[in-house]
Order: structure tokens, then sequence, then C-alpha cells
């Protein structure tokens, strides 16, 4: 005689603030903020609020569903923000990695992107890889092969008109394919001068490599002694140029629109 298979126990889990938890039905995610007499207020990074109701398997954490219950005590709120300036979520867990990808050109952009943005990254899922430049993204792209639910974004350096990487992004025809980009040479160039205590970037000879130019012209010693020194400087949003502010933001946006897994 077959035994009937037993029913795994789906866990029970308080909804302490700043919980982080994604709404199993329509894949928002976002972190506990306060209990309300329709179910629970979600906030996701950017401070939008939804309510959900505590429907039992109703929600996923780390892609695992959970049934969230009134905790003994439903009051308080986050209060801290994020280097990006998003509501920071204490004690996070972070999201099982979505299939979308960030891709940044070199070591340098990744490590600022998750110097200002590594806490909304987390909670959304989303990993952020560096390539070796663009010179052949569209075979970088090929390989990764993208479709519904698994799209990339990509931030490129000197997005500007007429430029090398101009011409290189307009080859790319991918509806889940998004491009965005700042028109400074480097990543680098993105940190506001003030916070590196110098009045502006210095100009650099086009035959001369332009980190090279830079560390040499402010006395900063290697290009490797140069980014410790950007990067140490950066403490949030505020202290890089609002282009790429908004790049970042609208490819973050884009990987985790609600249609991906």
């Amino acid at each position: 005689m077959l035994s009937t298979p037993r029913r795994r126990r789906v866990r029970e889990i308080p909804a302490e603030p700043d919980l982080v938890v994604e709404d199993a039905s329509s894949g928002f995610c976002g972190a506990v903020v306060r209990m309300a007499e329709g179910g629970v207020v979600l906030a996701d990074r950017h401070g939008a609020e939804r309510v959900f109701p505590l429907s039992p398997a109703g929600f996923l954490i780390d892609g695992k569903p959970v049934t969230l219950t009134r905790p003994a005590t439903a009051t308080a709120t986050s209060s801290t923000r994020s280097a990006s300036g998003s509501v920071q979520v204490k004690g996070l867990r972070a999201r099982t990695a979505r299939n979308s990808r960030i891709w940044v050109e070199g070591k340098h952009d990744a490590e600022l992107v998750e110097r200002i943005w590594g806490h909304d990254l987390r909670v959304e899922g989303v990993v952020v890889e560096p390539l070796d430049g663009i010179d052949h993204l569209d075979a970088h792209i090929d390989e990764f092969g993208t479709g519904p639910g698994r799209r990339l974004g990509v931030l490129v350096d000197h997005l500007v008109t007429g430029s090398k990487e101009s011409r290189l992004v307009a080859a790319i025809d991918d509806e889940n394919v998004l491009v965005t980009g700042h028109p400074y040479v480097d990543i680098w160039q993105a940190v506001k001068p003030g916070v590196l205590g110098i009045a502006r970037w210095p100009e650099v000879p086009k035959h001369v490599p332009w980190k090279d130019g830079i560390c040499a012209a402010l006395g900063w010693g290697e290009p490797y002694e140069g980014w410790q020194r950007v990067l140490g400087a950066v403490r949030d949003f505020r202290d890089v140029e609002t282009p790429l502010i908004g790049a970042v933001e609208r490819l973050i946006d884009f990987v985790t629109d609600t249609g991906d897994g």
C-alpha cells in the first residue's frame, strides 16, 4: 500500500521590522515597515510602500516560501538610509541571486557601484560583474543568452556622441539588454573633485593612459594607490556626479522589473 507523502510544513516567521521578503504573487521585494489592518506594509529600496495580506506561504525568503505572522509588538519603522539614499534594511539577508546581471567595464567600476549601491543590490538579488572593457560586448551578450527573466544591464564609461563606446553600444539590438553610461573618461572622474580635496580633475594628454596621467599630475603614486585614495573618499551617493547615479539606478530598475525571476 502506497503511503501518502507528507506535506512540507511552511515556516512561520514574525513580520518584524526590517525583515526583507518577496511577495510570492507579485514579486515585490521590500522590508517590513509596520503592520496594518489589511496585513503587512513593505517598502522597496525607493521607499515605495505596499500592503500585502498575511496569506499562508504568501512570501519568499531566500527563494523559499514562508508564512508571515503578526509579531508580538508591531511598531517600529526603518530609520536610516543606505549609501545610495534608499531605506536601510538592518540585519539584511541577501535575496537569492536573480538570473539577470549588471555588467560594468572593470574592477574599479564594480567596486564603486558596490560602495554606493551594494545594500540595494543585495536586497534585490542582483550580481554585478566586471568585464575587461566593452570591445567584445556583443559576443559577451550572445554567450550570456538573454531572454525573459534573464536581462542584462550594462554600465559604460565615456558614453558620449561620437565616442568609440557610443558606436559599440549602437550596434546592440536586444530588448532584454539596457546600456546606460556616463560622460566621464573613467569611473574615477565620476567622483566629485571636492571629495578628494582637488579643484578639478587634471587634463591628461591623449597619448598618456588616463589613470597614469592623473596619478602623475596629482602625485598619487601608482594607479592602484590612486584608486585606493579615490574609493576611500566615497561615502555615499552625494560624493559622485549625477549622471552616474541616474545611469546605475536605471540599470537596477531594468534588471529588477517584476517580470524577472
